[in-house]
């Protein structure tokens, strides 16, 4: 920002008065973009008096302290009120109910955060750069600058054989689950007698940029209450991924979980064969090159949040899925449970891409959004996409305390905690996620588990009085794919993409031989022969 000034200056001897503008990186200082006005000037107060503090240690202070306060407070006002009528000049799109991240168009390194239908203008963290697609800052390399434009495809399926509403006296568990309003506990259990669960989940490739920053959440410190140490659920895309690193994860009792081979945009509206290709292509490169069978990858994600309408979860259902992890959810004050995919989803989609027909017996697991009640740090999907990067390490914690408050104080829904790698690359992140989580760990009735195994109590809901013995949450003598190889190979493999004329190299690290070629969709075994994958569905392998 630019700062009017006026300021007395020691020269030798002889002080000097000097007024002029300068260029200022308060912003970092201010929170600018997300919080509401009475934030900002909880915020500008710290600033102020760090300000003064230096200016009484000063040889002039008898000079300034008379106008500091004065000074310094006009310069924030003019700054807040400047910031205001940048943000008035942006108006959030239509069609989106006025909430979610928009490209900056004057530059990538900005965004406005829409929150009912105001836009509040936000930075980048030092070093990333907005994506108009995924909509979250990302390195240079990998972001799309904005606005980029999007034209919803039509809808070409057939309103037929529509999910009908819950009906209480047709769902019954272990097979189905629904309520009116998606918040009833399953069994039901009052909150008092029932587990607050804490999902960890992550999202993309795994390798030297984030191994060793989960392994630090993982690192057996923090147990649950039955004494075994806490577990997360990993959503695998293809692209860099180091399949060794995967199948130490999946050897240390991590669940591992489908995303896609290419992460493509758009895939939402592609049809059957694209999702089999993407989906259980990538199911079959995890077993061949991290070892892990397909009967424990039993979960799926779509990328970027966007459903595959019907055709996605045709899919799953097809070959044996046993959920579905992509359904986001608007801020509501009490939050949903996971719900079958028997009858109609119990909220509003905020895709626009969710199924509509029955897919019975498919769970859904869906995004509650994550939020505070002054909206400070706007609300999110994913946490690393609320704008928490100005905050430090104990601010980040009470955000997360009262997010999760919102669950463990109502009705116990399970607090799913997703993440891309960019939350752990701000180290006042990462800080604050850590004491959350030993924070957490300190109460006697949360329990921090996958996905599949918070599915399996939810069929069978237990009292958390009972839990410490529950078989499905024990860590012991468990079937768990085959430990690393000490010396992985690195392959070094020619790669075309689709969309590219020319080849390069990818580099592949895994514990099995090198693949002829980097595997792809058609490919998945990286054979070289494109289009050899025939993905043959299980109820058909049946008949």
């Amino acid at each position: 920002m630019i700062v009017l000034y006026t300021a007395i200056e020691f020269n030798g001897r002889k002080p000097f008065l000097e007024a002029g503008r300068r260029e200022v990186g308060w912003w970092q200082l201010l929170a600018a973009g997300s919080r509401p006005l009475a934030a900002r000037w909880r915020s500008a107060r710290t600033m102020v008096k760090g300000a003064i503090s230096i200016l009484r240690r000063s040889d002039f202070a008898r000079l300034v302290m008379p106008y500091a306060r004065i000074i310094l407070f006009c310069a924030i006002f003019v700054y807040v009120n400047c910031q205001k009528d940048k943000e008035e000049d942006f108006v959030c799109p239509e069609g989106t109910q006025g909430n979610g991240n928009f490209a900056d168009p004057a530059t990538c390194r900005r965004f406005y955060q829409c929150v009912d239908g105001y836009p509040y203008l936000n930075r980048c963290p030092s070093g990333l750069y907005f994506d108009d697609i995924s909509k979250y800052c990302t390195f240079k390399a990998e972001a799309r600058c904005g606005p980029i434009s999007t034209t919803p495809a039509p809808i070409t399926e057939a309103p037929l054989d529509l999910a009908t509403k819950c009906d209480l006296s047709q769902c019954e568990l272990p097979y189905c689950f629904c309520s009116k309003d998606g918040t009833l506990i399953p069994g039901g259990l009052e909150p008092d007698d029932t587990p607050q669960i804490i999902m960890l989940t992550f999202d993309g490739a795994v390798n030297l940029n984030n191994y060793e920053l989960y392994k630090k959440v993982f690192s057996g410190k923090i147990k649950n209450p039955n004494g075994c140490p806490i577990r997360g659920t990993f959503f695998l895309s293809h692209e860099y991924s180091n399949y060794a690193m995967v199948q130490s994860l999946a050897h240390d009792g991590h669940e591992i979980a489908t995303g896609t081979i290419s992460q493509q945009q758009g895939l939402q509206d592609k049809g059957y064969e694209e999702w089999a290709g993407e989906m259980i292509g990538m199911r079959e490169i995890l077993k061949k090159f991290a070892n892990v069978s397909r009967s424990e990858i039993v979960g799926a994600r779509a990328p970027f949040l966007k459903p595959g309408r019907n055709t996605q979860f045709k899919v799953l259902e097809d070959f044996g899925y046993i959920y579905d992890s992509s359904v986001g959810v608007p801020p509501l004050p009490i939050p949903v449970w996971p719900y079958t995919l028997d009858y109609k989803i119990p909220h509003e989609c905020k895709s626009g891409t969710c199924p509509t027909k029955s897919f019975p017996g498919l769970w859904e697991v869906p995004f509650n959004a994550h939020y505070v009640e002054s909206f400070e740090g706007g609300h999110c999907p994913y946490l690393d996409q609320c704008v928490l990067h100005n905050h430090d390490s104990d601010e980040v914690l009470e955000w997360l305390q009262e997010d999760f408050n919102r669950y463990y104080e109502q009705n116990r829904a399970p607090y799913m905690m997703p993440f891309h790698t960019n939350w752990f690359q701000i180290k006042e992140l990462e800080q604050g996620l850590h004491k959350f989580l030993r924070w957490a760990a300190d109460l006697n009735d949360v329990w921090f588990v996958t996905v599949t195994q918070a599915l399996t109590w939810i069929t069978e809901p237990k009292p958390v009085k009972a839990l410490n013995n529950y078989e499905a949450w024990r860590c012991d003598n468990r079937d768990l794919p085959g430990k690393p190889c000490n010396l992985s190979n690195k392959c070094a493999l020619s790669f075309k993409h689709p969309d590219t004329n020319f080849t390069d190299t990818r580099y592949m690290e895994t514990c099995s031989e090198c693949p002829n070629q980097y595997p792809w969709l058609g490919d998945s075994g990286g054979t070289g022969i494109s289009g050899k994958d025939n993905y043959i569905p299980d109820n058909l392998k049946r008949k």
